[in-house]
């Protein structure tokens, strides 16, 4: 059943969660920050997987500061690095070997034309290659949870007319790099891999759910590489002047909380902030860009992302239940 329109939902109302798993990737600042010290405020264990070891450590910190008894870990990850995703991923596998929710929060928004060490833009390779190679490699334990759920963190940017997946040079091998078309595309990217994960789960028989959410026009530093003015804008020094169309990290995390956490979400769903342009407001249901939902466009981009990052997508066929890597059609 969908959750609704309603807009007053806060985490509080998914009552404790002590004896769940909750992996927040990025979880050392901004809106993944304030994902898991709310998971921890309501008593979960909370993995904080992170690219930078002391900025995580620093982060269990502080969130151990408002919540003494809270059950942090520290996973060093860069999704930049498929060698770091394998490593992480086998360390969890084997810490917990079951995993509630996976929330795919960390993200990059590159000014430059980049590649990650395994020679993918530095955009598509780590918001989206990184996190599917992630989820592939953990989709078992999750599976494994009574109500597992995945969390893609997208962006309202995906559905800029723009923003389609180009399978001929994904990588920005050669023509002009637009940064924001960049970073689009890979929001869209993982869009379509939420939307295509969550048609496999169904047909597997599996009661893991994907969704996804957007945290809105958000006062975090994933814009230290943009203009000076766009710096300004979304300064926290500001927010007197831009806070009718920008929020604080703990507000942006509203949306992506309510996705992972809410029981009457459906698989499938999109959360972000229901006021003005949905860039500010209480959290949600909003839409999904049509092209994220087209079937041939999952099956062609799930099939690229397996070669590319040569990490096989399994998902565990329930009792009399085909097998998942034959794809058995939409939800």
């Amino acid at each position: 059943m969908s959750s609704g329109p309603r807009s007053d939902w806060l985490p509080a109302q998914a009552g404790d969660q002590s004896g769940r798993v909750a992996v927040v990737t990025g979880a050392n600042t901004g809106i993944g920050f304030e994902i898991a010290r709310d998971l921890a405020g309501l008593h979960a264990t909370v993995v904080l997987a992170c690219r930078n070891h002391l900025a995580a450590e620093s982060a269990v910190q502080q969130i151990t500061a408002t919540h003494p008894h809270a059950d942090l870990h520290t996973v060093q990850l860069d999704l930049g690095s498929l060698e770091s995703i394998t490593a992480a991923a086998g360390h969890m596998r084997v810490r917990w070997p079951v995993i509630d929710l996976l929330i795919n929060n960390a993200g990059v928004m590159a000014a430059t034309r980049g590649r990650t060490s395994d020679g993918f833009e530095t955009d598509f390779g780590t918001n989206f290659l990184g996190h599917f190679a992630l989820t592939a490699q953990l989709v078992d334990v999750i599976d494994a949870a009574t109500a597992g759920r995945i969390v893609t963190v997208s962006s309202i940017t995906h559905r800029r007319r723009a923003a389609t997946v180009d399978f001929a040079d994904p990588h920005y091998a050669g023509g002009e790099f637009v940064p924001d078309l960049a970073y689009a595309r890979s929001k869209m990217a993982g869009m379509v891999f939420m939307v295509e994960l969550q048609r496999r789960l169904a047909a597997a028989g599996s009661p893991a759910l994907s969704v996804a959410a957007h945290p809105g026009g958000v006062r975090t530093n994933i814009l230290h590489h943009r203009s000076r003015l766009m710096q300004l804008v979304y300064s926290p020094r500001l927010a007197w002047a831009t806070g009718w169309f920008t929020q604080s990290p703990a507000e942006g995390a509203l949306p992506v909380l309510r996705a992972a956490l809410d029981p009457a979400v459906a698989g499938g769903e999109f959360f972000g902030p229901g006021g003005r342009g949905e860039l500010v407001g209480p959290p949600v249901p909003v839409a999904v860009s049509r092209r994220a939902l087209d079937p041939e466009t999952g099956q062609r981009l799930w099939d690229m992302a397996q070669e590319m990052t040569g990490v096989p997508f399994r998902i565990p066929a329930a009792p009399n239940e085909p097998a998942a890597g034959k794809r058995q059609g939409p939800e």
